[in-house]
């Protein structure tokens, strides 16, 4: 009988893989995170604001009407031949329509650019989510592996905690041996105990960001192809964040808006011009010294011109303020394209040192399986002892462990480069879909 036989680690796999008839894809769980993450909503309901603040900025172009109506009753107490009540009834529409302001031009400008910022905004906290909710995601994945493979290391020390008190009782080895076993079975019960706990934490938070309970996230299927990073040049990444970055587009329009922020100030030593007319209907059924009722009608149209002389200074400073704001708006500018461009370079070498990391650990694998089954005969045949095979296990499993992290590290790596540079979208996540199990 073979005492030494390979440990079932397929097996374990296997079922780990098994796919669960309400699993979800990452597509499915950023959905659900759409839906009911309330930052996303609240930064949604942000952008919708503006839109609304915007269009009350065209208000200053277009004209302006009102209605007013007046009424009144006069009761006099005189002994004279004249009426002791009488009133009157007035009704007045006016408008306005304004013919030459600069100043309301230029905030309507204004509001256009802030709808801009504003997509840019919610353009920034989409791409937040996807990387919250994939995040979440491949925690849960590394957990679950974790688990198994602990598990399946579980497994293998029991197999040599038991062969080691077979050697023992029949004579072939000390009592060390099993002391060393049964230690190592204890801490790897221990560590089982804390994998678990970690996967389920690692659930509650998954199932917190999505609002749905007990999501089970689709594993990786086997074998495990990690797509090439494309393209392979870092400035070509640097190049797209310039122009697709919403940080550096709400950093752009900001600086836009300050300049017409200066223009609006300048604009104030400028005369205004605005058409008006207003058309009033009154009656009265006398007065205090007559009898006679009179209706009038009146209409009038005229024209308004404003132009403030002097200020006490106030336009000239509002200028200088203005002024420096837009430089500082210039220099927030300059040094957001350097933050982004840093931030783009790191994680594009981040990527490439994942996947280097995960060629290494793939090799790393293959050697460790392979010093496991040298140290397993060797153990049959007495020229190792029950250390050797238990250290070599755990490197085994240890190697495992982390070439399962690394892979997922690659492909969160990905969407942090895309976030990075600012071309991160909801459609990235299905190319990591198809490398789901089906």
């Amino acid at each position: 009988m073979n005492l030494f036989r390979p440990l079932p680690i397929a097996l374990t796999l296997s079922a780990a893989f098994a796919l669960p008839a309400h699993a979800q894809s990452l597509s499915d769980l950023y959905d659900s995170a759409r839906a009911y993450d309330a930052t996303f909503q609240s930064a949604r309901s942000q952008y919708e604001s503006i839109v609304a603040r915007a269009e009350q900025s065209r208000a200053g172009l277009l004209p302006t009407v009102n209605l007013s109506v007046g009424a009144s009753r006069s009761a006099a107490d005189a002994n004279l031949n004249l009426p002791v009540a009488y009133g009157a009834l007035a009704a007045t529409v006016s408008a306005s329509q304004p013919l030459y302001r600069p100043a309301n031009w230029l905030t309507y400008e204004q509001g256009k650019k802030s709808v801009v910022s504003a997509q840019a905004q919610l353009v920034s906290a989409e791409q937040d989510l996807v990387l919250k909710v994939s995040q979440a995601y491949f925690d849960v994945l590394a957990a679950q592996d974790a688990l198994t493979f602990v598990i399946a290391q579980k497994t293998a020390v029991a197999e040599q905690l038991a062969s080691a008190k077979r050697n023992f009782e029949v004579g072939t080895s000390t009592i060390t041996d099993t002391r060393e076993a049964q230690a190592r079975y204890d801490l790897v019960v221990a560590q089982q105990i804390a994998a678990e706990n970690d996967l389920r934490v690692k659930k509650i938070a998954l199932d917190q960001l999505v609002g749905k309970a007990d999501t089970v996230p689709t594993s990786l299927a086997p074998p495990f192809t990690l797509p090439a990073l494309l393209p392979a040049d870092v400035n070509v990444w640097v190049t797209q964040a310039t122009d697709e970055h919403p940080a550096l587009r709400q950093s752009a329009l900001a600086l836009e808006v300050a300049q017409l922020e200066t223009r609006k100030a300048q604009a104030a030593n400028q005369p205004t011009l605005d058409l008006t007319g207003s058309y009033t209907r009154a009656r009265n059924d006398g007065t205090a010294s007559s009898f006679a009722n009179s209706h009038i009608n009146t209409a009038t149209v005229g024209l308004s011109l404003n132009w403030a002389l002097f200020a006490g200074y106030a336009i000239q400073n509002r200028v200088r303020e203005t002024l420096a704001l837009e430089d500082k708006a210039r220099t927030d500018l300059e040094a957001a394209q350097r933050t982004v461009a840093q931030s783009t370079r790191t994680a594009y070498f981040g990527v490439l040192s994942g996947q280097g990391q995960v060629k290494a650990l793939e090799a790393a694998e293959a050697s460790s399986q392979s010093a496991l089954d040298a140290n397993k005969l060797g153990y049959q045949v007495g020229v190792r002892i029950n250390i050797d095979v238990l250290n070599a296990q755990s490197q085994l499993f240890q190697t495992k462990r982390d070439l399962a992290r690394a892979r997922y590290d690659v492909l969160l790596g990905g969407l942090k480069l895309r976030q990075a540079n600012g071309t991160l979208k909801p459609e990235d996540l299905q190319a990591i879909d198809t490398l789901l199990v089906k």
